[in-house]
């Protein structure tokens, strides 16, 4: 019984030594003593010989690769600061095996060739340029120059791509500044162009405030003096037809103004002023003289 338990043990064993299984998104390189053996790119249950060949496991899915942050230098001398990301895949699992050896030594290869290829890109270009125009088909040459370059490496390279563009810190600082001037700037020649707009038409409407005001003087004067000559007219027409009883009229209207003031009036008595106060048909013709 325990002979039965100890040989499925081992035969468990060998058959777990010996047996495997590449799944779909896998790749494999069997190797033995270091040479290679076979290239499994397809997914199954495969056999190898324990203890002399082994196992190694590759992604056959596209990987991404993302870079530190780095500085560049740009023609026109600015510096700026580029985050980029590149998506791969390995294609020749022999050939990654034997010159990255892994994962993470292909992204160290990656992130060197990239770092070099956009440094020499950016070199050459503005920093106007790289930011606005030329930026695409400049990352289209970093692209291509990695891809070729990673071929030797048993990797495909997808793209490249930039996630972020920014200034030095320090080179930020300036920057803000700068613009913080250019806006202050601008937002003093907006009012200085307002206040001078503000007189203008401040001006002009005193002007045709005065040329309002002159031309209503003008016309109410010449109203008035129309009027005036309406009434001088009508009072000539009306002491025309009727000399005494106009001249009873303006008696009437003098006596109002005056005995309705509360005024002590001394007046002699022959004065014209009272001379339909003494009785009808009274008629004094010498002039009055008033006093206080």
């Amino acid at each position: 019984m325990i002979r039965a338990l100890i040989i499925v043990a081992v035969a468990v064993l060998v058959l777990s030594q010996t047996a495997f299984v590449i799944s779909q998104w896998e790749q494999g390189v069997v190797l033995q003593f270091g040479k290679l053996v076979k290239v499994i790119q397809e997914p199954g249950l495969y056999f190898k010989y324990p203890l002399i060949q082994e196992l190694h496991r590759f992604e056959n899915r596209i990987l991404v690769a993302d870079a530190r942050p780095a500085e560049y230098i740009t023609l026109d001398k600015k510096r700026l600061t580029v985050d980029t990301v590149s998506r791969w895949r390995i294609t020749e699992p022999v050939a990654f095996f034997r010159t990255v050896q892994d994962y993470r030594g292909a992204i160290a290869r990656l992130n060197d060739i990239i770092f070099g290829r956009l440094r020499q890109d950016i070199a050459n270009h503005n920093f106007v340029d790289f930011i606005r125009e030329e930026r695409e088909r400049i990352m289209a040459e970093v692209t291509r120059g990695t891809a070729t370059a990673a071929k030797g490496f048993g990797i495909q390279v997808v793209d490249v791509r930039i996630k972020r563009v920014d200034l030095p810190d320090e080179v930020q600082a300036s920057v803000f500044a700068r613009m913080k001037a250019e806006r202050e700037r601008i937002g003093k020649r907006y009012r200085a162009e307002g206040e001078e707009r503000a007189r203008e038409i401040r001006a002009d409407a005193d002007k045709e405030k005065e040329i309002i005001l002159a031309e209503a003087y003008r016309k109410a004067e010449t109203l008035r003096g129309e009027g005036d000559g309406e009434a001088v007219a009508i009072f000539a027409q009306a002491y025309g037809k009727d000399e005494q009883f106009y001249s009873f009229l303006r008696h009437l209207e003098v006596y109002e103004k005056v005995f309705a003031s509360g005024t002590t009036i001394l007046l002699r008595p022959g004065s014209s002023l009272l001379q339909f106060l003494e009785g009808p048909g009274s008629n004094v013709s010498p002039p009055a003289t008033a006093g206080k």
